[in-house]
């Protein structure tokens, strides 16, 4: 069997505290294509550095094969001193690499060489550094993150470039179908130690779960084990005994044991803070436009989206996804057409650039503003410290500079102080950049759970397929198509394999009418898991509702409930009214799903 190209054996790194790397370890062979997952701050970013070089290990063993090409993606690319994204890409060949691929890469990424460095959008950054690392043909490439700021179509594209290279790669990622798509290997760096498994991502999350089980298991075991030798030590009639010595060292080894144990971190609480329902309308849009330079980036887009609705918008970086929610939501005046926002709305939006805090400020103060050590959650006063514990964060970080995060407890922050203002609408434009697995799992439950209205703007396929009910992509010359589901129903609905191509061509046009949203781009085949679902399950909570409905109507008809108690009678009155407006939501969505069902089925 041949040596491996790049060999890491019991790392061991220690900032403070619990060590970061405990016995660490990657092994990447010729053509492998491992996904390398953890938790959010467990040093993932930090191994693929000792890896390239670019960190030194306190401990451990690190072979590179040599004469092997290795090339590191970094999440945040320093082009500092290139004068064009060509030199900044030719700077990565060596001596024998042929110059016309930089060129060739540029262009497949759409990414103009003569442009300067410094005036990149963060997408073109990033494209920017795919193309240097890809350069120059290596033997091994460690991507960190390299779905970032990345529209759908450079990610598809990517994904079939890693798939046609002979290099092998270590990849870094949230985004769930990249790694399902390129890995045949997984490697899971937890509590500092690392296992692995020949099979690529999809079998992960079972192959986890069965560890973390065995694990409790065996530490139950362990403290049982321990209450047994407690009770031989008071109570047994030998324990004083010198042959006895051994078993009181015994137990002595097994207390340490349990102590030392690092166990497996617990889950982020991610829950946003209500506010007053808004409307049943929350937005209404009729034939709204707008144009840049000449440009029509949005022409003639109708819409009616209601309380409770999850709106994708999916499309490539500049096609104006920003630019439409920002419209829809009354941040953007448009050049045509009209938007109506309905009443009560309390918006919360996370922008792209997640409003980064000052790297100096301590992260009870950011959360704070500076208003000593409590916030306003949900109406009560929560102390930073227990807020900050529902988002993993230790109580030791509370004075720690946010300088001092990776990029997903960053991250994690933004998302706690956005999370505890009140709000019923969510605008969330690539919430998933830089968030673990398991902090995505809960963001999707926060989304679906969420009795407010969100709009969603992400590149991350999975995550729409789990969250959103409707998709919103764009077309030629402005034009902005609504199709029922998530992007798996998209790409079902359009009969295609890609929505993504820049040069892609398209001819439907945005309806005007709310009962054509669902239905329009043709039916899809199949109605996607979460629609059957729905589909089955409302009838059963339509009738729960209509009877809660009725009891109350019973109990507000006695005609002495409002001299005796004037509040309950109008507590009554305001909840049989959400009751109906529930209701009447419920209705709408059953017969909506009823109709793309019975159009399906007329195929």
């Amino acid at each position: 069997m041949p040596p491996p190209l790049l060999h890491l054996d019991s790392i061991q790194l220690t900032f403070g505290g619990h060590p970061l790397l405990d016995g660490a370890g990657i092994s990447v062979g010729a053509g492998e294509r491992i996904a390398l997952v953890g938790r959010n701050g467990s040093g993932k970013s930090t191994l693929l550095k000792i890896a390239a070089g670019m960190v030194e290990a306190q401990a451990g063993e690190v072979f590179r094969q040599p004469g092997a090409t290795i090339r590191y993606l970094p999440q945040m690319p320093d082009m500092d001193g290139f004068d064009s994204v060509t030199a900044y890409v030719e700077a990565g060949l060596g001596p024998s690499d042929d110059p016309h691929r930089a060129t060739y890469l540029l262009d497949q990424l759409d990414v103009a060489g003569g442009a300067n460095p410094a005036h990149l959008s963060g997408g073109e950054a990033r494209r920017a550094a795919l193309a240097r690392v890809l350069a120059p043909k290596p033997d091994v490439l460690l991507l960190d993150e390299p779905t970032n700021h990345l529209d759908l179509a450079a990610i598809e594209w990517l994904e079939g470039e890693i798939s046609r290279m002979s290099a092998a790669a270590v990849v870094i990622s949230h985004d769930r179908r990249f790694l399902q798509t390129v890995s045949n290997a997984t490697i899971w760096l937890d509590r500092g130690t690392t296992r692995r498994i020949e099979r690529g991502f999809g079998h992960f999350e079972e192959w986890r779960d069965t560890i973390l089980e065995e694990e409790q298991q065996e530490l139950h075991k362990l403290g049982r084990k321990i209450v047994r030798e407690e009770h031989w030590l008071r109570y047994g009639v030998t324990a004083r005994r010198k042959r006895n010595q051994k078993r009181l060292k015994d137990l002595g080894g097994l207390r340490e044991r349990l102590r030392t144990h690092r166990h497996a971190e617990g889950r982020a609480n991610l829950k946003a803070s209500d506010a007053p329902d808004s409307g049943k309308l929350a937005i209404e849009a009729e034939g709204i436009g707008k144009s840049f330079d000449g440009r029509s980036i949005v022409q003639g887009f109708s819409i009616r989206i209601r309380r409770g609705d999850k709106i994708g918008f999916v499309g490539p970086n500049g096609a104006g996804k920003t630019t439409l929610v920002r419209m829809l939501t009354g941040r953007l005046a448009p050049d045509t057409g009209t938007v109506r926002l309905g009443v009560n709305l309390e918006m919360v939006w996370l922008d792209q650039t997640r409003d980064l805090p000052d790297p100096d400020e301590s992260l009870s103060h950011y959360l704070t503003g500076g208003r000593g050590d409590a916030l306003s959650v949900n109406g009560q006063e929560r102390h930073v410290v227990s807020y900050m514990k529902d988002f993993l964060f230790l109580p030791e970080q509370a004075r720690t500079p946010v300088r001092e995060l990776s990029g997903g407890e960053r991250a994690r922050l933004i998302l706690a102080r956005l999370l505890a203002r009140p709000s019923n609408l969510l605008v969330l434009d690539e919430p998933t950049n830089d968030l673990d697995l398991e902090t995505l799992d809960l963001m999707q439950e926060l989304i679906t759970g969420f009795e407010g209205t969100v709009l969603l703007v992400s590149h991350d396929r999975d995550f729409l397929d789990r969250t959103v009910t409707r998709t919103i992509a764009p077309e030629e010359e402005g034009a902005w198509t609504i199709y029922a589901g998530g992007y798996s129903d998209l790409l079902s609905q359009r009969g295609t394999g890609s929505t993504t191509g820049r040069k892609r061509a398209g001819k439907a046009r945005q309806p005007s009418s709310e009962r054509r949203d669902t239905r329009q781009a043709g039916a899809s085949r199949k109605l996607s898991y979460k629609q059957k679902f729905a589909l089955e399950t409302l009838p059963g909570k339509i009738e729960a509702v209509t009877a809660e409905i009725k009891a109350l109507e019973s109990q507000i008809a006695d005609p002495s409930l409002y001299s005796r108690d004037a509040d309950a009678f109008a507590r009554m009155a305001a909840e049989i009214e959400q009751k109906r407006s529930a209701l009447s939501g419920m209705e709408e969505q059953w017969l909506e799903l009823e109709m793309l069902r019975e159009s399906m089925a007329a195929e």
